[in-house]
């Protein structure tokens, strides 16, 4: 598409005309305002004023070479030349296709972005068509690539008689189309002004590589894979409880899988929980348990693709490391790297770092969730040699260690936590019920073995955590609620008319909850919502216990009010600020999507 003039006469702004790259620096926006897009092997945030606010490249776990998040260098900027605007923008429907939108004070200008797919695992494709919607559109683009979280400036910056611009920035090869008539600016990033009439369309397409690339960068051909492969990869879902949200879901979790099947727990690091408290970490990275609640979330809708390539990511962790099995690896299966500051401001109340301690935490519920994912792949004949070899060592390593202390799904201090050992129960239990009459006489052995262990489980963590009143406390020596025992309850630790599953939801819902959201614990004496936000998780898997005791309505209004605490983009974080209705912690936050996902499946599966 041709019908645009770069304008190079902004490289020398007025005072009043300026670039935004000349202008005093702006900060963050709040999380709520975030767009994302990715390819499942890096993901980009969009602000409002058009800036790739955050991309790793060329992998998730490399350095940023857009880090303004965390107040770094590195600039990628698409925006109206005139500051007086609004913004806004919606997702193609079941794609991470965005659309970005301004109204300006003489018309409507779009940028339509996208991480073009298939992707390869060294070279990201960063696909932009700016459009004059209504009126003339006058659009600056200001483009400085800093690999390593800034620590590169680009340098051989070249433009070739085709009009590509080729650089360097540390080791990544950079291309760039579209910006024919554009200058280098003073601190050596490219800075242009694109003139579009009413109507008119103009592409830019920026190539990040670990190589240098040679082929050629068609913006039509790369937009037409891209369309091509969302639609073929996010199932329809109109028999869930809420359709359009449900495709939104499963793209976030397919934009976050790695072809080497690792799913990152999200895009970024360091965004704080709550305000200089220090709990702001690294997430992206593959935790297993979060990969097991992706590929149990898809599985309760069908046996789609991200479910095969969770089994196999799994299996794969399972059948080189057993009873060791990390509780997080980076997306291609290699062990986490230690925790380490950067040379950034960080996000307002935040701690900038890389890594995880997290990777070498011995976590038994991990055991667990690995068994009810293989359960999930078995009931849609998915559970092939490797997976079931792999199941045998999830079940061998909790007949092995279940009785030793661990850190749990919060990566705390090792203490004997029940909703690890509850996991545990529901695994083995799914397992058995899954793959019943399906094996040889030697897994109907093992079958045996396995519903032994589970009872035998159950009623070790029954005499230890069951709280005298009758609901199930958070550990042994904690007789404290705790929403995260809602999900194994939810899932059949104990029959639904158990009355622990409905006196631990009471007491969930009693203490727990606050207008209608779910936090994970109580802070010592605290009141809710002093030490952090509310728990995204909990408050689906409070819907999924409803649902498990038949109180539907009751499901679905936590269902609704949890769906409901997501950013104007749609996209989920960890956490939900109630007091400030403000997103906390890093984003978009896989498995609060996943269990989007799973409540609407089984819901709308139900006709609820």
């Amino acid at each position: 598409m041709t019908d645009a003039m770069n304008d190079p006469a902004s490289n020398g702004p007025t005072p009043s005309d300026a670039s935004p790259a000349d202008r005093p620096a702006a900060g963050p926006f709040v999380l709520r305002d975030y767009a994302l897009i990715a390819d499942g092997e890096r993901g980009a945030l969009i602000d409002p004023r058009g800036q790739i606010a955050w991309l790793c490249a060329p992998a998730w776990h490399s350095g940023a070479v857009f880090s303004g998040l965390l107040g770094g260098p590195g600039r990628y900027q698409v925006c109206p030349a005139d500051p007086w605007n609004v913004w806004g923008g919606y997702y193609e429907d079941g794609t991470l296709i965005r659309v970005s939108r301004w109204v300006t004070a003489d018309g409507i200008v779009s940028c339509r972005e996208a991480l073009a797919t298939p992707a390869g695992t060294g070279r990201a494709v960063l696909l932009r068509q700016v459009r004059a919607e209504r009126g003339e559109a006058v659009v600056d683009v200001d483009l400085d690539v800093r690999a390593d979280f800034g620590r590169h400036a680009m340098t051989d910056l070249r433009a070739e008689p085709d009009g590509v611009w080729r650089a360097r920035t540390g080791p990544l090869h950079v291309r760039f189309t579209g910006a024919e008539r554009a200058r280098p600016g003073a601190d050596g990033g490219l800075r242009t002004r694109i003139r579009l009439p009413e109507g008119g369309a103009h592409d830019l397409v920026l190539e990040i590589a670990d190589e240098p690339q040679d082929g050629p960068l068609d913006p039509r051909r790369l937009w037409d894979d891209t369309e091509r492969w969302w639609r073929s990869a996010v199932p329809d879902c109109a028999d869930t409880a809420a359709p359009r949200d449900t495709r939104m879901a499963y793209a976030v979790l397919n934009g976050l899988t790695s072809s080497a099947g690792g799913m990152v727990a999200a895009a970024t690091t360091s965004l704080p929980e709550r305000a200089d408290t220090g709990r702001d970490y690294d997430y992206r990275y593959a935790w297993v348990r979060d990969q097991c609640y992706a590929g149990v979330a898809v599985a309760a809708h069908g046996p789609h693709p991200l479910l095969e390539r969770a089994v196999r990511f799994v299996a794969d962790r399972l059948l080189e490391d057993g009873a060791q099995l990390r509780p997080a690896y980076t997306v291609y299966g290699e062990p986490l790297p230690p925790e380490r500051s950067l040379p950034l401001v960080g996000y307002p109340g935040g701690h900038d770092r890389t890594g995880n301690h997290a990777g070498g935490q011995f976590q038994l519920d991990v055991f667990g969730e690995t068994l009810q994912l293989f359960a999930a792949a078995a009931r849609h004949d998915l559970l092939d040699g490797r997976a079931a070899k792999a199941a045998v060592v999830a079940a061998d390593a909790v007949a092995e260690r279940w009785a030793e202390p661990d850190a749990g799904l919060w990566e705390l201090d090792s203490r004997w936590w029940t909703h690890s050992r509850l996991c545990c129960v529901v695994g083995l239990r799914e397992l058995v019920d899954a793959t019943r009459g399906s094996r040889s006489p030697e897994w109907s052995r093992l079958s045996a073995g396995w519903s032994r262990l589970a009872d035998r489980l159950l009623d070790a963590t029954r005499a230890r955590c069951l709280h005298p009143d009758g609901h199930w406390q958070r550990a042994e020596d904690d007789p404290g609620p705790e929403g995260a025992l809602l999900l194994p309850l939810a899932r059949g630790a104990v029959p639904p008319d158990d009355d622990s599953l409905a006196l631990t939801r009471e007491q969930v819902a009693r203490q727990l909850s606050d207008d209608g959201y779910v936090y994970r614990f109580r802070h010592e004496d605290g009141p809710l919502g002093d030490a952090e936000g509310a728990f995204l998780l909990c408050g689906f898997t409070m819907a999924l216990a409803a649902h498990a005791q038949g109180r539907d309505l009751e499901a679905v209004r936590w269902f609704e009010r949890t769906r409901a605490a997501c950013g104007s983009p749609g996209l989920f974080a960890e956490e939900y600020d109630v007091a400030q209705r403000q997103l906390r912690g890093n984003l978009p936050q896989g498995f609060v999507h996943a269990l989007l996902l799973e409540c609407s499946a089984r819901f709308g599966a139900t006709g609820d």
